[in-house]
């Protein structure tokens, strides 16, 4: 009998594992057209839908950069992204259940307290299920701050963030990482309960290189910063976890490549180069584990044959 049970337990998990596949959100430079999504069934070989599904209409100069998604508990895929390089004080915001129609787009004015923001940069969801909320984070530069080094002051980033349960009210801006060096680019991940880690760019002109964070709360404080793991000229780290190891993707933006590395802890960090295929153009956005059949419905909807 025990062994009927877990006979069908690992069938049940098999099942499950096998219903799995990725999406991972995408634009093509200079960022005027709008979003574009990689997709995969194992994490490490991605394909390009060649497909804009949402072309931008807010903000300044109307691009939609860095653009990020979760799908929440009831289904509902939520995006947001960057808008303007300068003068903006917020970030997009548009949802969908399909992927294919999504909500009329609107601006998420999370600096408009403080006048003198240069930026908003790179706004990063992240669900948490104990909290049942939101969290976004960004970087901004607000001049005459914070310390710096030999960063013009135009560019001396902080991270800060906001709480939402409905994308309709927001808690109030709160600083959310100084770590006395200009930061961007910052992602949230729960490695396990009470356990924490930010991915962060160092993005000091000595630097410019991804480096980790701990904490045991996802708000943080965010302690024992690592040395790098990647070599300078370093940008937007995407991060998923595949089978028992975490593996992160980023932008090599100087040597135009896109590359990645697999962890265990986030502490011993293995390039993975060999293992990875992205389709030519993507820049960074984030990674979104689903159902197979979400990605089986759009492949069907946008009628492109599945190689």
């Amino acid at each position: 009998m025990k062994k009927t049970i877990l006979i069908l337990v690992l069938a049940a998990v098999l099942v499950s594992c096998s219903h799995k596949a990725y999406l991972f959100t995408s634009f093509h430079e200079p960022a005027d057209a709008g979003l574009r999504m990689l997709y995969s069934y194992d994490g490490y070989k991605w394909k390009d839908f060649n497909h804009v599904f949402l072309a931008p209409e807010i903000g300044n100069q109307r691009v939609m950069r860095d653009p990020s998604m979760v799908q929440g508990p009831d289904g509902t895929f939520h995006l947001v992204w960057t808008t303007s390089w300068r003068g903006d004080k917020g970030f997009g915001y548009s949802s969908s259940k399909n992927l294919i129609n999504w909500t009329k787009q609107k601006m998420i004015p999370v600096m408009e307290h403080e006048p003198s923001t240069v930026n908003v940069w790179a706004p990063e969801l992240f669900y948490d299920e104990d909290a049942k909320n939101y969290k976004i984070i960004w970087a901004s530069t607000i001049p005459g701050r914070f310390e710096r080094g030999v960063e013009e002051d135009s560019n001396n980033h902080r991270m800060y963030i906001v709480e939402t349960k409905d994308f309709e009210y927001f808690s109030p801006t709160k600083l959310f990482l100084d770590p006395k060096f200009s930061v961007i680019d910052a992602v949230i991940v729960k490695k396990a309960v009470n356990d924490y880690v930010l991915v962060l760019k160092d993005n000091t002109r000595p630097e410019r290189n991804l480096k980790v964070a701990f904490s045991d709360k996802p708000t943080g404080p965010w302690k024992n910063i690592s040395a790098p793991f990647t070599e300078s000229f370093t940008e937007g780290p995407s991060v998923v976890k595949v089978k028992d190891q975490w593996l992160i993707y980023f932008d090599a933006y100087r040597k135009k490549t896109y590359e990645a590395v697999a962890t265990k802890d986030f502490v011993h960090f293995t390039d993975i180069n060999d293992r990875i295929t992205i389709p030519k153009g993507h820049k960074h956005g984030t990674i979104v584990p689903v159902k197979r059949k979400i990605v089986k419905q759009l492949l069907k909807k946008l009628k492109t044959e599945d190689k």
